[in-house]
Order: structure tokens, then sequence, then C-alpha cells
């Protein structure tokens, strides 16, 4: 079977590194010059790491991430905790569980992964920008032939054209851009001010969200990193540029006074990245020789933290569908049915739980602050926010 993989993030090399491993000749296209990470550092939960287990490759991982054992969020004004979530309330009983996530460069995971596919022979096919794939048929921009294969599998991200070309009109209404995004950065670790192995936020209503996120180090730089983020919505980025740096700093100052060393190193505007989210998930992730993973399948706000997981765990069930030995559209099939409801139960839960983090209104901030922070604290309720952020909800793992 021949087979082409398009895109190189976690998902295209993830699911190229299986498919070589169970002999295939996998060919990854990738639309830039050299494959290489995009992205801000992200939080490996216990289900990605479940599947970079299966891989060999959780010791190379942990060796550059930093264990991430609580979520942690505070209301700026009167410094209310609403958001506290341990990793070790998950129930140790159950098989291969793990009390931490991992926070992580996105360099480092494309390092690990890359080496990995190199070392197996997986090959690569840079500056060739796939739009269209019909029946095996792979396109280029300029709608030149790429090839024809066996099986095309679409690891390209939220905008891929080749996926907008399947349905998707379920969960609230099909495709749709989220109005509210992120900027971010990766700056040294601000030492002793923060836990180092906490994800912590403080939050004005919903319309403002900070974040710090430890995130290890890269292979070349043994200097620990922390991720920053800034919630922001997308239509308001001129006006942020407009105000000027130092307004933005004594603004974000105003509400967490300890993040100024974080502030710190960033002088220029242009060290802030605008992340753009939107919302989908395919009726149906494949079709005549086709396969869609990762956020080209489903995309939706990174509030639960879940977007590189759930590719990592599409990748696993798509090549265990594979080796099966059944038939191509028979193990199409087995793969889009053993995803379908986990999926769209986070699916579900990212748009429902977004906007208490992220919107313009009163209420649900006040139902956020007041409400769910003392829910959590009901029996069973930190297993449950646990395994929720964990990805563990209908366990997804072999």
């Amino acid at each position: 079977m021949t087979i082409a993989v398009i895109g190189a993030g976690p998902a295209g090399l993830s699911m190229a590194l299986m498919l070589a491993r169970q002999g295939r000749r996998p060919v990854v296209f990738e639309r830039f010059d050299q494959p290489g990470p995009v992205g801000a550092g992200f939080m490996l939960q216990p289900t990605g790491l479940h599947v970079l287990k299966t891989l060999g490759l959780t010791a190379g991982i942990e060796r550059l991430g930093q264990p991430i054992t609580r979520l942690f969020g505070r209301e700026a004004r009167r410094g209310r905790i609403v958001l506290d979530v341990h990793y070790g309330a998950l129930d140790r009983s159950k098989p291969s569980q793990t009390s931490a996530a991992l926070g992580v460069l996105r360099a480092s995971l494309f390092d690990v992964l890359y080496e990995a596919c190199i070392k197996e022979g997986v090959t690569f096919e840079s500056s060739r920008e796939v739009t269209a794939a019909q029946d095996g048929l792979l396109s280029g921009s300029s709608g030149q032939p790429l090839g024809t294969f066996d099986l095309i599998i679409d690891a390209s991200g939220a905008r891929s054209p080749i996926a907008r070309t399947l349905p998707a009109t379920g969960l609230f209404g099909g495709r749709r851009d989220l109005e509210w995004g992120a900027l971010w950065c990766t700056v040294p670790w601000p030492a002793e001010d923060f836990d180092r192995q906490a994800l912590e936020q403080v939050y004005q209503g919903a319309e403002r969200m900070i974040g710090v996120l430890p995130s290890g180090h890269g292979r070349s730089d043994p200097s620990e990193r922390a991720t920053f983020f800034w919630s922001l919505k997308a239509a308001d980025y001129p006006a942020w540029r407009a105000q000027g740096l130092e307004a933005w700093k004594d603004e974000v100052r105003g509400l967490w006074p300890r993040v100024d060393r974080v502030l710190a190193n960033i002088d220029d505007p242009e060290t802030l990245t605008l992340a753009r989210y939107g919302h989908h998930t395919l009726d149906y992730p494949v079709a005549s020789r086709l396969a869609v993973i990762g956020d080209a399948a489903h995309s939706t706000s990174p509030q639960l933290g879940q977007g590189v997981n759930m590719a990592l765990l599409d990748a696993r069930a798509l090549a265990t569908a594979l080796e099966s030995g059944v038939d191509l559209h028979t193990a199409l099939d087995a793969y889009a049915r053993a995803r379908r409801w986990h999926l769209r139960l986070y699916q579900a839960l990212s748009l429902g739980f977004t906007p208490f983090y992220q919107d313009d209104g009163r209420l649900r901030p006040w139902i956020r602050d007041h409400v769910l922070g003392k829910l959590a604290r009901l029996p069973l309720a930190d297993q449950l926010l646990a395994a929720t952020v964990s990805g563990l909800l209908l366990d997804p793992r072999d």
C-alpha cells in the first residue's frame, strides 16, 4: 500500500512513524521548505503520553518537558480561587494511570518525532503545498499532480483545504471562526515567582486571561522556558498594537503583579504571536482512499488543552485499524468509529466551557467564580475535573 501523509506536525509525524514501524513506506508532504514546529508550548496529557509510550518515545520527551501536577487559576480583583485541578486526584488503581501531565515546547516534541521518523527511513517531500485529494490523486497549489496513492492521510491542520470538502454539520452548526484567540510567546522560566509544576492563570471576568505554563527546554538549549498567554479577540489585535507595548504591560501588571518578570523579556510586539482558533468536527473523517486526523478533522478552542493529544490518539487509532488486516474501506470505517464518541465528548466540552473563560458578558464569569468553584469542592468532583482535563473521560487508551 502506498501512503501519503500531508503535514509534518505532531499528527503527521506520529502517523508516519507508526506506518513505518508497520513496515510501510509513507511519504510526508510538507508545505514549508524545511519541516519544523509551529505554535506555542502545550500540555501533553496522559492520553498523549500513552501514545508516545507505545512508540517508545516517553523517555526522550520527558527529558525535555516539565511535569505538571496542577492547574490553578485566580480571579484578579479579589484573588478568589476559581480553578484548582490536581492530577493526583486521578484514580491510580487504573492500569497505566499517571498523576501528571507534561509541559512541552512544540520544538521539543517535533525534534523527538522527526528524529524517530528519520531513523525509520520516512521520506519527506518539502515545499509541497497540497490543496486537493480525490480518489488517491494528490494535487498541488497550482493543480499539478503530486502522485497517486492507495491512501492519503490529511494531517495538515485546522485550515486544511482537503478537509473542507467533507461535511462538518454537527455540534451546533459546523465550521466557525472563534471570536477569541490569544497572544503567546516563549520566555525564560521566571524562577521562584511561579510554581514549577503548575499551569497558573489569572482572570478578570472572561475578557482578560493571563497564563504561564512551564514548558521544559529544547534539545540544543538546556535553559528552562515558560509559555506566556494573553487572551485577545482576533479583531482587537490592531487596537492592541496601536495602544503600545508599555501601556499593555501596565494593564497586565495591574491584574497580576507577579508576571512582571515575564514581561521584562518582552521588548517588541513582534515577540508575541497571535493565535486564531476555529471550531469544527467532521461528520465522518474518511472518504474514498482518504483519512483525516488531528486539527484537520476536529478543531476547537484550546481551553481544555486537548489538541495535540487528540491528534496523537487519532494517529494511533488509524494505525491500529490499518494493521488489523481487513480491507481499506473497513479499516477506515473502524478508525472513524473508534474515535467518534471520545472526540465528540471533548469537542462539546470545549465548546461549552470556553465562554466561561473567553466572553464579553458578565453572567458566565459570575457563574464560574461563584458556582462552578463551589461545585468543584464537592465529593468526587476533584476526580471528575482531573479526568476531564486529562482527556480520560471515556478513556481512549488501549
